[in-house]
């Protein structure tokens, strides 16, 4: 590591040598923080000269001295939650940490088990054993080992062999500062059988303006035949830092969709990547990012084809105003002897001031040589000639600007296909664009 990165982020490095992990764990995963704990000291955290990270600088997370949370206040009730499906088996997390109260009392259906990470350490489960870190190759990413080494709780999903689940199971991350900067480090792990179905919502919701970094990571196997419909959304405080990964591991037919909805945060990196391992297998991913003030936002997507007769769809819009940053990189990745890959990526922005920016960069990495693959990029304002139309028929100009800029999000909005949350997405969306509450006009 050299002298600057060093010095950069001595503030933020330096509360690792406080830090003390769990003793009653298992003996492999006592090793396993060991050593993701060294890869973080090691290597420091990453700067803009990474070309992964060159347009989000992490100058301001890495010279805050986090310490590990404390017990927020939660919530007395899961229905005051932001984006809560009642129809849904759900659990609720406090900085980090289950809420067995708060959870869903209802019984979990036939061939689904849900269960916090903590508990099934104490068991030393041979699902999580065999299965935790290997979708995410922790040493990859230097925040992946910083979750693997301080994780204190999380989630772990197991849907067996043919059971589809009829509604879908949501976890709720709340994060409350009492006192001072705090750091969380959540981890989930989807382990989803042959042949099954099962939508999963994650939300991270910040009920604090203070200071905190959340850190989380989620695993998703998914087996032959499965089909994992996948959401995350993103509405922590305005002066939070989230920097979280999503990564899907697909066998032979596997069906895996990923929603990324941002909506918070004063800094906030999503990646996610989607591994074609079998043939025949599909991979979608959407995301929508809303970004306003001073924050910064960036989007870092991959999908490997790793086998032939795979197909992907990506697409990913963002809405930029004030003096927000936004950034998208998107890379698609096709193996020598993935014949036959059908993907396609799409990125569009829209610009609402003139002082937002966005970089955008489409990449295809393409290594057989019969494959369709196709991607594109856009940046835009709001359409002057749609504007004089909306204003031609009676329409004010804040209200004609809002119905624009709702027409060119929803098409992401429109992609969730639970019900339940799509409407709740659609609501904080038209709240959320000039003239408010424009979805129901």
């Amino acid at each position: 590591m050299t002298e600057a990165v060093l010095e950069r982020g001595q503030a933020f490095l330096s509360q690792l040598d406080r830090v003390e992990l769990p003793e009653n764990e298992p003996a492999w995963m006592q090793k396993l923080r060991q050593e993701a704990l060294e890869s973080v000291r090691d290597r420091g955290l990453p700067t803009t000269e990474l070309e992964s990270w060159r347009y989000t600088d992490l100058a301001s997370l890495s010279s805050l001295p986090f310490v590990p949370a404390t017990e927020g206040s939660g919530i007395e009730r899961a229905e005051e939650t932001s984006f809560f499906d009642p129809e849904s088996v759900w659990m609720i997390f406090s900085n980090g940490r289950f809420k067995s109260a708060l959870s869903s009392g209802e019984e979990i259906p036939e061939g689904v088990r849900v269960t916090s990470l903590s508990a099934m350490l104490q068991e030393d489960s041979a699902a999580v054993r065999n299965h935790l870190h290997g979708v995410r190759r922790y040493r990859e990413s230097v925040f992946d080992s910083l979750n693997l080494a301080l994780t204190a709780d999380g989630a772990v999903i197991e849907v067996s062999d043919r059971t589809v689940l009829d509604r879908p199971i949501q976890l709720v991350f709340l994060n409350d500062a009492p006192s001072g900067p705090f750091m969380v480090h959540p981890r989930v792990l989807v382990l989803a059988g042959r042949d099954t179905q099962v939508s999963i919502i994650e939300s991270h919701l910040g009920i604090t303006e203070g200071t905190y970094f959340s850190n989380p990571v989620t695993e998703i196997v998914a087996s032959e035949n499965a089909t994992v419909d996948y959401y995350k959304v993103q509405q922590e405080g305005i002066n939070a830092y989230h920097i979280g990964s999503v990564d899907a591991y697909q066998s032979r037919c596997a069906s895996v969709r990923t929603g990324i909805i941002t909506l918070g945060g004063k800094l906030v990196r999503n990646d996610t990547r989607a591994q074609l391992a079998g043939e025949g297998g599909y991979a979608e991913l959407n995301g929508l990012y809303l970004v306003s003030g001073n924050r910064h936002v960036d989007n870092f997507t991959t999908i490997e084809h790793a086998q032939p007769h795979c197909s992907s769809r990506e697409l990913y819009k963002g809405i930029l105003s004030e003096r927000s940053r936004g950034v998208f990189r998107g890379r698609i990745v096709v193996a020598e002897g993935a014949q036959q890959t059908d993907s396609k990526q799409t990125n569009n922005n829209l610009l609402l001031s003139d002082d937002a920016q966005i970089n955008t960069k489409p990449q295809l990495e393409i290594y057989a040589d019969d494959v369709k693959c196709t991607h594109g990029a856009t940046i835009g304002q709001v359409d002057g000639e749609a504007m004089f139309y909306l204003r031609a028929r009676g329409i004010g100009a804040e209200a004609a600007r809002g119905m624009l800029i709702y027409a060119f999000a929803s098409e992401v909005v429109n992609e969730v296909r639970l019900p339940a949350l799509r409407k709740q997405l659609d609501t904080s969306l038209s709240d959320w664009l000039p003239g408010g509450n424009l979805a129901n006009r």
